[in-house]
Formats: structure tokens, sequence, C-alpha cells
């Protein structure tokens, strides 16, 4: 303990007042509302009258409201195939373009360059493809594929899965980033000494990378999980949550419950419920992370 005093007392004043800065308006700004919301999710309030307070009522109304359930379930199947396809199509890309060569650094470039855009400005470029007589449907009747000509935005059996489409060509260039990095920081000795042994490039790949990037996953794994559960804008500029709610996300239907019908309890419980979505996921994995280590 006096060690431990003693290694405080050696940082100087004025990096603990640049931690404390920084940390005050985190607070502030992050912390208390997230606190705060689980409070809020006991009242009925609209943010003008008084508040009532209703307990766990919320959360009742929730399991019996449609337009809940619709919502839950995209966002489980947004986290799902969000993850997959971004991890997958990132970590393809980082191992295509971690090697030396003619332009590599301008396909990197480009690649990434969505990730500059806003997510509101991908979702309005987007809506453009996807008009009746826009780029996509265009180019299916060039290629005399007029067969499979849709409206895209307007289907409810396929509106989400085109915006999920649209958010995974912007996240794609984020992951490969962070693989990258993970694949410049690996060991190449490693698996030069599998390659001499016989072992094949995807061997080399799974059994000597994939281990050496287990910190890339982890971080890759936490900021696709709140990337999925925060997404808002793209669905919001493209569709608004329709057509007929079918592409409602639980954050689309808390801001609809919150700023459109003013029921900010309401908006709160559905925010607890995402938050807890996110811990689960997190936690979960990195549970199941640390007792593959250990077995290890």
């Amino acid at each position: 303990m006096a060690a431990l005093r003693a290694r405080w007392r050696r940082v100087p004043p004025l990096i603990w007042l640049m931690l404390l800065i920084p940390l005050v308006v985190e607070a502030f700004w992050v912390f208390w509302p997230a606190v705060n919301s689980f409070s809020l999710a006991t009242l009925r309030w609209d943010g003008i009258t008084p508040a009532e307070g209703v307990g766990l009522q919320n959360f009742v109304d929730l399991t019996a409201d449609p337009i809940f359930r619709t919502a839950a379930a995209n966002t489980v199947y947004w986290l799902i195939a969000f993850g997959l396809l971004s991890v997958a199509g990132g970590l393809a890309l980082a191992v295509a373009l971690n090697r030396p060569g003619r332009g590599v650094g301008i396909y990197r470039a480009a690649i990434y360059l969505p990730m500059v855009v806003s997510m509101a400005v991908t979702g309005l470029f987007w809506r453009v493809m996807y008009q009746p007589d826009g780029p996509i449907n265009s180019a299916l009747g060039l290629l005399g594929l007029g067969h499979l000509e849709r409206q895209w935005l307007a289907d409810p059996d396929l509106a989400l899965s085109a915006i999920l489409v649209a958010a995974v060509w912007r996240q794609c260039g984020y992951i490969m980033v962070l693989y990258l990095a993970g694949l410049k920081g690996a060991d190449a000795s490693l698996e030069e000494a599998a390659a001499v042994d016989g072992a094949n490039a995807w061997q080399r790949f799974w059994r000597i990378v994939m281990p050496q990037l287990s910190g890339v996953h982890t971080v890759v794994l936490a900021v696709t999980v709140i990337d999925s559960l925060r997404t808002f804008d793209i669905v919001w500029t493209m569709t608004r949550g329709g057509p007929y709610n079918s592409t409602q996300l639980l954050s689309t239907y808390m801001f609809q419950q919150a700023f459109t019908s003013g029921n900010l309890g309401y908006a709160s419980a559905i925010a607890v419920v995402i938050f807890l979505l996110a811990i689960g996921f997190i936690i979960t994995y990195l549970a199941r992370q640390a007792r593959t280590e250990e077995a290890s």
C-alpha cells in the first residue's frame, strides 16, 4: 500500500489535472446520462408535465409492444449480420492488402474512404443508389437481369438487408485498418518456420497468425457491438424505420418514442435494453476468451 502511494506521489500534479478534466467532462456528458436513464425508465414523463412513477411498468409494456419486438429482432439480426460481414470483409481485405506492392496504399485509402463520410451522408448516397431508376436497377437492366430489379427500400422483406449492405460497405474499411495494424505486429518468423515445416497458407494463417490477433479480435468485437447497437442515422436517413416498421431498430424506435411521441420514460426503458444487450454480448465474449486462454 505504501509503495502504491509512493508511485502515485511520483506522478506530477499537472498529469493528474490533465486526467481529471476529461474524466469530469466524460462523467457529466456520458456516465451521468447513462445512469440517469435507469431512473427515467421507471417514470411516465413527456419532458414537460410532472413525471409519474410507474415502477417497472414501462418494461412490462415493452413485452406487449409488437413494434418493440420487431425492433428487438431486427437489432439482433443486425448485430449478428453486421458483425459477421464487417469482420469477415475487413479481415479478408487486410490479409489481401498486407503486402508490399505497387498501388497498395491507394487501394487501402480507397477502401477506408467511406469511413471519412458520416453515416447520414452514406445513407443518402445509398438511398439514391436504391431508387427505382437508380444505378443498381439500371445496372441490373443493362446486364440482362431486369427480373432482379426491386423497390429495394419499399419492400418490407428486403429493406433491412439493403440498408445492411450500405452499413457493411462503410464499416469494412475501418475493420480492415484495425486488422492491418494487428498483422503488422505479428511475428513473421513463426509463419516462415511453419512454412518450412510444410504448413500450407491456410494452416499458417489459421494456426499461426490468427492466435496473434486475439487482442485485435477483442477490440473489433467491442467496436462492432457498440456500432451495431447505436446504429441510427443510416437507417433514419434511408427509411425512417419503414416501410411498415420493418426496418425499426431499438435505436430508431427509442428516438421515435422520445422525440416524436414525447414518451421519455418508455424511450429510456428501450435505452436500458440496448445497454444490457451490449454488456451481455461483450461480457460473454470476454469470458469465453478468458476460458480459451486458460485452457491453452
